[in-house]
């Protein structure tokens, strides 16, 4: 007689059952004829944190020249009750004889045996225990079950080559998922994926139902692709939705891969970190993680968590059994994992639970000594964890909402496009209904107008106000390509521009696509090109002064920021004439043809009074420009400098095309020893310059390489100071001209950077911007003394008009002198409710906003100065 060397074990109700065969020691002299199945049940005391035994069971067989073998053990349900029992599977192999049994272990510690059957083989492939008791098998590629109800063996029709899960699916009862090889149809079926991938791969997988005894499509479970690498399956969630399955499972292959699926669908891949793994099972924690262990062949474990992906949580060598149940009764479950320890005999002496979290006891640590410590660090544990994840979900939460109210942000900047479009090419804008809105699940996005026919009030004011717009405004409207960027200007006619402040341009694509913004993100600005070039170039992206000790957090302007990207920061149009907009060109190029709509925003000025609040903002539709991957391959839109007779022949909308996308850089050079006649030769010698035809001073570079296309004006202030500015694309290309130009000045020459123009320039910006300064001051102060005597109530309490007459009049006589004293009382009331007068927020927010722009202006061109 042989006994099987190996304990089992089985977590059941939070305890471990050990399941041993052993002899009874009173026939340990008697030919061994009796052998004993005990079982232990274990539990955790939280205070001694040991596995300690609560009680015990025997179960006496007849073993004479026998060989009994615990096959497997699981918990399954009882068919009679409901009741959920431990069931062990028993061999009895005497000869060619084999005999197998199966026990039901009841909570009395009672074995009661459910049924028995012989075979003249022996079970070794895919043994599964399901509820019943029930019990399948695969041999020579067939399936085999039996159960309590029937105690007879049944094949079922189906052939297979291996079983990966056997468990509940609902409506079908027990399902076995299996691999087989192909069947192909003779015809094609719906499921054309399905055949094709079957085809394949030769092999498919399928289910089985053994109440039913029916088949069922694989592709549900996962696709036939993976058909030859799946070695272990659990289904981890099953539902019908309208009549069709829908199921969630991991599997694990032979490539030592943990794969996720939803519906018959990959969602997930992880590696594992050990060869061979051979079963996988599911942990619910205390914090609601969903953990899979993965056991492997050589006695290893790990164990992947899913959250925002699968990933590797832990891992353990040298594990003998990995055990999921609740063994410390917190209400969740944790993992025990019972390690190999030759040193003792002691079943469960090196043991683990944890929960990856806060809960984790361990073997091996003295906790008699030392318990209150180890309460309170554990407690700790608790609070600090639990808080840490209150924290976490709190953040998830606002992170779902901020996406939600970005998505919803957006559709609502579309919409304005779409408005915006239909509003400058004079089309009726058909607002959104509530029936719409739903549609598209604008989730809390109502209308702000009514749904009615006639169109709103406000519409009607904005055609009116448009209409006070000069219909011809702008000279010409042009484009053109300079490396990767398109430059597209609007030239203004000089009666309308002198009128307007803060302009700006903005591109709207005209074609509709669903998900790309039609607003092109561009940078504006405002050049005047005269023969002089007074004023050449006015970035809307120059260095800034350092940040102010105090800044105005106002929601309007960086929500204004936020939402309109492409706008430039304030600049005043004082003499220019033309408005360019400069965007990257190959985000363009993807749609091979693009319709573009070209807006003008302003602000038109109204002097009246002095008064700076009378000004309106206003958009004009200057016209479309198109691109096409054609016209730019033609050079349609190129720059083109050609050298003629000594000069540049470039048109003014080309030299402006450079100067948009060009940095303007200015030097000061000052020489004490000698002229600075070296420096036009080197600019017409080795930098290949031309000047332009119309502005001899400017000159364009022709130069091979990085230096093409560069703009040099040079200006002598006297024969030994004078002022280089030059335009060029990047900082690269301005480092090699310096380092061109520093080569041939003479060492006492002295080279500096000016942050702006000419102080002449600054000078009379800083008037202008001081005098701007002034006068929001002085609008601001009346605007609040008027609303100061709207908001007082002048006179007396009985409303009677007081007489004006002369001083001297009044103090003749006695009624006179009450009067005058009466007088003198109101005022002096009205002095003090005036001084302690209170202003709106939003009449304050606003004041405060005019004053703060006009004195960063100030300080902006005072820096520049400096």
């Amino acid at each position: 007689m042989l006994l099987s060397e190996q304990d089992q074990f089985l977590s059941y109700n939070g305890e471990v059952l050990v399941f041993q065969l052993t002899k009874p020691k009173h026939a340990e002299e008697a030919d061994g004829e009796t052998i004993n199945l005990c079982v232990r049940r274990m539990a955790f005391n939280r205070d001694t944190k040991l596995f300690v035994q609560k009680s015990s069971g025997v179960f006496s067989m007849g073993a004479s020249h026998s060989n009994i073998e615990i096959i497997c053990c699981s918990c399954t349900t009882d068919s009679r009750t409901g009741i959920i029992l431990p069931c062990i599977l028993m061999k009895k192999k005497k000869r060619n004889n084999v005999k197998y049994f199966l026990l039901l272990l009841h909570s009395s510690n009672q074995f009661e045996p459910s049924f028995y059957f012989r075979l003249d083989y022996e079970l070794k492939e895919d043994i599964r225990l399901f509820a019943g008791p029930s019990l399948l098998w695969r041999h020579a590629n067939k399936l085999f079950y039996i159960s309590s109800n029937t105690c007879q063996v049944q094949s079922a029709p189906v052939q297979l080559s291996s079983v990966v899960w056997t468990g509940e699916i609902v409506g079908e009862g027990t399902v076995v998922l299996g691999v087989r090889t192909a069947c192909l149809p003779e015809t094609e079926d719906p499921d054309g994926f399905s055949v094709s991938d079957r085809a394949i791969w030769g092999s498919e997988f399928f289910g089985y139902s053994i109440q039913t005894q029916k088949t069922l499509t694989g592709t549900c479970f996962m696709p036939h692709a993976y058909s030859r690498v799946v070695s272990s399956v659990y289904v981890c969630k099953s539902e019908r939705l309208k009549q069709q399955l829908r199921i969630s499972l991991v599997a694990i292959t032979h490539k030592n891969q943990l794969l996720w699926f939803q519906n018959g669908a990959p969602k997930g891949v992880c590696e594992l970190p050990y060869e061979n793994p051979c079963s996988v099972k599911p942990a619910v924690t205390s914090s609601n993680d969903l953990l899979f262990v993965v056991s492997f062949a050589s006695g290893n474990s790990c164990v992947v968590q899913r959250r925002d992906s699968l990933q590797v949580a832990s891992k353990w060598q040298k594990v003998k059994c990995v055990l999921v149940d609740d063994f410390i009764s917190s209400g969740s479950e944790q993992l025990l994992l019972l390690f190999d320890d030759d040193s003792n005999t002691d079943v469960l002496s090196a043991f683990k639970i944890t929960d990856l979290g806060e809960v984790n006891y361990a073997s091996g640590i003295n906790y008699k000594h030392d318990v209150p410590a180890a309460e309170g660090l554990q407690e700790n544990g608790f609070l600090t964890v639990r808080a840490l994840e209150t924290r976490l979900q709190a953040g998830w939460t606002s992170v779902r909402e901020l996406q939600q109210h970005l998505g919803l942000q957006k559709r609502v900047i579309l919409e304005s496009c779409r408005a915006l479009i239909d509003l400058v090419e004079e089309r009726t804008h058909i607002l959104p209904n509530s029936k719409e809105v739903k549609c598209r699940k604008w989730e809390g996005l109502v209308s702000l107008w009514d749904d009615v026919e006639n169109p709103p009030d406000s519409l009607s004011k904005v055609t009116s106000l448009a209409s006070e717009v000069p219909e011809h405004f702008t000279e010409e409207l042009w484009q053109r390509v300079v490396g990767d960027s398109l430059v597209v200007g609007v030239k203004l006619t000089e009666s309308f521009y002198l009128s307007l402040s803060d302009v700006s341009l903005s591109l709207v694509m005209d074609q509709d696509f669903p998900s790309v913004s039609p607003i092109i993100k561009c940078q504006s600005k405002i050049i005047k090109l005269n023969k002089a070039f007074s004023a050449l170039a006015v970035s809307s992206s120059q260095i800034e002064p350092p940040p102010k000790k105090m800044k105005l957090d106002l929601h309007s302007k960086s929500d204004l920021k936020k939402e309109f990207p492409m706008r430039s920061s304030r600049i005043q149009l004082d003499g220019a004439k033309t408005v360019t907009a400069v965007t990257s060109l190959s985000p363009l190029l993807a749609f091979h043809r693009v319709c573009c709509v070209v807006l003008l925003h302003a602000r038109k000025q109204n002097h009246q009074n002095d008064s700076l609040q009378q000004s309106k903002k206003i958009t004009v539709l200057c016209g479309k420009i198109l691109l096409n991957l054609e016209g730019i391959s033609n050079g349609r839109y190129s720059v083109k400098m050609l050298r003629e007779n000594g000069y540049c022949t470039g048109s003014m909308e080309d030299i402006l095309a450079v100067l948009a996308v060009s940095v303007r850089f200015s030097f000061q050079i000052v020489s004490c020893d000698c002229t600075m006649t070296p420096v036009r030769s080197w600019l017409l010698g080795e930098m290949e310059c031309t000047p332009f035809k119309e502005c001899q001073d400017n000159i364009f570079c022709h130069k091979a390489g990085n230096v093409h296309g560069t703009i040099f004006n040079w200006a002598l202030k006297n024969p030994f100071e004078g002022v280089l500015t030059i335009f060029c694309r990047n900082l690269t290309v301005l480092f090699q001209c310096l380092h061109s130009l520093i080569r041939i000045l003479p060492p006492s020459c002295s080279v500096k950077l000016l942050r702006s123009g000419s102080k002449g320039v600054l000078t009379e910006q800083l008037a202008l911007a001081l005098e701007k300064e002034i006068l929001t001051l002085k609008n601001s102060l009346f605007l609040k003394e008027t609303k100061a005597e709207n908001s007082l109530t002048w006179g007396n309490e009985s409303g009677k008009k007081i007489n004006n007459s002369p001083l001297a009049s009044l103090l003749d006589t006695e009624e006179g002198v009450q009067q005058f004293r009466k007088k003198l009382q109101n005022e002096r009331e009205e002095s003090v409710q005036s001084m302690n007068q209170t202003m709106n927020g939003a009449l304050y927010q606003k004041m405060a906003l005019k004053i703060a722009e006009a004195q960063l202006s100030s300080d902006m061109i005072v820096w520049r100065l400096a």
